[in-house]
């Protein structure tokens, strides 16, 4: 979200949702602390849905193409991903700062014998609005990178692996929240076998000169 627009992300499906300033809201929800003014907007707001507007720009998130990263067997290795935002959008970040917000999330489905360890979002931005100026919500735009811990077994044929997942994630612009999309991932990892064990010499006994 734009520290310019009021804005707020529904947790209901169907068309873009409009969003409202603290002008034009009822009298008694001025009164209210700033998380039940995101709660009773997000019930009031999910049965407002606005018309189609000719020429709307559609929210997009898109991943850059990831190079194969080699990993090595019983070794985990922190792998970085990268996420473009659409020009005009925001999303909310890993940890909005409100229960009522949706989060960006990345899930990983890994093949056999190689482990998904942390996953690491980045900080987002934190800005307030109009409708709650006493909250700081938290949101991406334009790119941001996410960290994946991968870890092969130490028994894993070595090769080349293809991993899928998804990110889950809700676009908003200055003036709506767009249903939450799910952009498929994938990354190529290859396993190798590692340098093998350093063995030391074994200890030479002092040669006697007589």
């Amino acid at each position: 979200m734009y520290a310019g627009g009021a804005q707020l992300c529904s947790r209901r499906g169907g068309r873009p949702v409009e969003r409202s300033s603290t002008s034009r809201l009822p009298a008694f929800l001025k009164v209210m602390s700033s998380s039940r003014v995101i709660a009773v907007l997000l019930m009031f707001t999910s049965q407002a849905i606005s018309q189609d507007i000719p020429g709307r720009k559609i929210p997009s998130v898109t991943m850059s193409p990831a190079p194969i990263t080699t990993v090595t067997r019983g070794k985990p290795s922190d792998i970085g991903l990268r996420f473009h935002i659409s020009p005009g959008f925001h999303v909310n970040s890993n940890k909005p700062n409100s229960e009522f917000l949706i989060p960006t999330a990345l899930k990983i489905n890994a093949p056999t014998d190689i482990v998904i360890g942390k996953i690491t979002y980045p900080p987002g931005q934190e800005a307030s609005f109009p409708f709650a100026p006493d909250e700081k919500l938290s949101v991406y735009s334009t790119e941001f990178s996410v960290g994946v811990i991968v870890r092969p077994l130490a028994g894993v044929v070595p090769g080349k692996y293809m991993l899928h997942g998804e990110l889950k994630y809700q676009a908003c612009d200055n003036a709506a929240c767009y249903p939450p999309k799910k952009l498929p991932v994938e990354f190529e990892v290859k396993v190798v076998k590692g340098p093998p064990p350093h063995r030391r010499n074994p200890a030479q006994s002092p040669h006697v000169h007589g």
